[in-house]
């Protein structure tokens, strides 16, 4: 039967296809009735599921996801594919039911390396547009440990069901191994079709290796609790603080670093050098920062005009010059957006109407071309923008840190007006475009940088920003600006941030039960703690006897019969994790 999960995910045990897959030959008599001839018709077929490889899209999602790191020791690995019906379109052998899909997980040196033959090579009997050329990866195992590793016929219906509900239908395939701690590991979805009998592998297990389909593999690494999601994550707030440098115990200084500036090199246009104060477009926040200057600053027709001068400490600030600078460097790099811009500008320009040098009726241009825009919309939430200008000082965002931060609307602004400025050489210039500013406005935006492995081992993280009254706000711009560094902006006034892992990342647990042994929190209907399944003892290379564990929750859950795989499942599932941050 079906079984009910949260936000409408139904279970179910297995969808068998209406044809399993193979060759079929089909024929159709007929008898004519004024001389009783017979006529017969015979026609051959091939049902061709997915057998020696799948695409690229066929698998949806896996877990623990693909070269990440993390706290795995109480999980089983597992991928979810595209094709509802994939592990029950064949048969694993004579008197076995189940899938005839597995998920072996090797660890440390056991790990074989994958190779590609050709299918003519493996002793079966291709189907339908199978050709004995077509290459195939496979993986040789030694017998006796693929002995130790494969499930008991027992355990195989429960390591493969239906989900249903969210959006759309999906096999998953279950392993029956948990990974070892401090040890790589690769996980390998195989094929047993035909190679089972009543369970037993066939031919047994000798000196020789078995070669088995390998149609998946993902590597990840198993480390300690301390590296599981949520206690990287929870990590990141002992490195939280300030967008700032530390303070130096010079009064003068600290007012200036406070503020979020950094002391920079300056080349000056006149060829000298000295030291500058930078500031990009973050400040400290999202409750603090905004523009160092009260007043907007006008329309300017070069970097300089944007130039302030702190003159009892004998240094400029350059941060709005810097802004105004970068965004004319990069409009004009974007030959498209400079030339319709300037074109426009030369419209614009124009009086309406025939007359004066103008022997044409060229209408007037109203509004900058969509295309620039948008382009202009894009820079405003910092898209193009070097790294170097958002954190300019490695000390801004140390390592296994977050920071929230407020955007500063003014350095925007220069940006945008900077990019606009392409074609504004006169004062006449600098007037026209600040009567026709473009419709490019600069919302309050904050957000937050995290600077941390969980973004190169988690990236599906999804990131979800609270206003102080709890209405969800929208993500202006997420991006990956390094490998470890995750920046995403809110437009409003950030005030909680969630992090949590994607719902492909549910997965399947167990719990220790003393010394060799393990066990399972059970839930009820509505979701409510039923207590705990009866113990079950670990196999000697981690592997979990899967039917025994189902029997003891069928047991402890009063459910005498139709406990299936779907059941099983529900009660193995653990949702992504979710951690939450409160903005300072």
């Amino acid at each position: 039967m079906p079984d009910p999960l949260p936000d409408d995910i139904v279970l179910i045990d297995s969808r068998t296809p209406a044809l399993a897959s193979g060759d079929y030959r089909l024929t159709v008599d007929q008898t004519i009735s004024l001389d009783g001839s017979p006529a017969s018709l015979t026609k051959t077929f091939t049902v061709a599921g997915e057998r020696l490889a799948l695409p690229p899209s066929g698998v949806r999602a896996v877990y623990p996801p693909d070269g990440a790191t993390g706290d795995y020791t109480q999980t089983l690995p597992h991928v979810v594919l595209s094709e509802p019906t994939l592990p029950w379109q064949r048969q694993p052998g004579a008197g076995t039911t189940g899938p005839w899909l597995l998920v072996l997980l090797f660890a440390g040196d056991e790990r074989p390396e994958p190779h590609v033959v050709q299918a003519g090579t493996l002793g079966l009997t291709l189907e339908g547009a199978e050709k004995s050329a077509d290459p195939v990866t496979v993986i040789d195992v030694p017998g006796s440990l693929l002995t130790s590793l494969l499930p008991a016929a027992a355990d195989l219906p429960y390591l493969a069901h239906l989900r249903s509900g969210d959006g759309s239908d999906a096999a998953v395939v279950i392993g029956n191994r948990l990974p070892p701690a401090g040890q790589p590991c690769v996980a390998h979805l195989v094929s047993v079709e035909g190679r089972l009998r009543n369970g037993t592998l066939v031919p047994g297990p000798a000196d020789q290796p078995v070669r088995l389909v390998s149609l998946a593999s993902w590597r990840f690494t198993v480390l300690d609790a301390d590296h599981s999601f949520a206690a990287r994550v929870r990590d990141l707030a002992a490195g939280s603080g300030p967008f700032r440098l530390p303070a130096t115990g010079d009064p003068a200084a600290d007012a200036f670093l406070s503020r979020g500036l950094v002391p920079v090199r300056h080349r000056l246009r006149g060829g000298g050098a000295t030291v500058s104060w930078y500031r990009g477009p973050f400040a400290c926040g999202p409750a603090g920062g905004g523009p160092l200057a009260a007043d907007p600053r006008p329309v300017v027709r070069s970097a300089d005009g944007l130039l302030r001068y702190f003159k009892a400490e004998g240094m400029l600030d350059i941060g709005y010059a810097a802004a105004w600078q970068l965004g004319r460097l990069l409009a004009l790099r974007d030959d498209g957006v400079a030339t319709a811009l300037h074109t426009w500008k030369r419209r614009r320009d124009r009086p309406a109407g025939a007359g004066g040098n103008y022997p044409l009726d060229v209408p007037a241009a109203v509004a900058p071309p969509p295309a620039v825009v948008g382009w202009l919309a894009d820079l405003a939430t910092l898209m193009r923008v070097p790294f170097t200008y958002l954190i300019p000082d490695e000390r801004l965002l140390p390592p296994e840190s977050i920071r929230f931060v407020d955007v500063d609307a003014e350095w925007i602004r220069c940006l945008v007006d900077g990019a606009y400025s392409i074609g504004r050489i006169t004062r006449a210039d600098a007037e026209r475009d600040a009567a026709s500013e473009p419709p490019v406005g600069t919302p309050r935006l904050t957000g937050a940088l995290i600077r941390s492995s969980v973004v190169s081992g988690y990236p599906g993280l999804l990131i979800d920003g609270y206003d102080a009254g709890g209405a969800a706000l929208r993500v202006a711009r997420r991006e990956t600006v390094s490998p470890n560094i995750l920046l995403v902006l809110f437009e409003g006034v950030l005030a909680r941030l969630d992090l949590h892992q994607r719902p492909e990342d549910q997965h399947f647990a167990v719990q220790p039960a003393g010394p060799g042994r393990l066990t399972r929190s059970l839930r009820g209907p509505d979701g409510e703690a039923l207590g705990t399944g009866d113990p079950v003892p670990l196999g000697a290379s981690g592997t979990v006897p899967v039917a025994r564990l189902a029997a003891g929750m069928a047991r402890v859950l009063n459910v005498p019969s139709g406990f299936g795989a779907a059941a099983f499942a529900r009660q193995m599932l653990e949702t992504g994790e979710r951690v939450t941050f409160l903005t300072p």
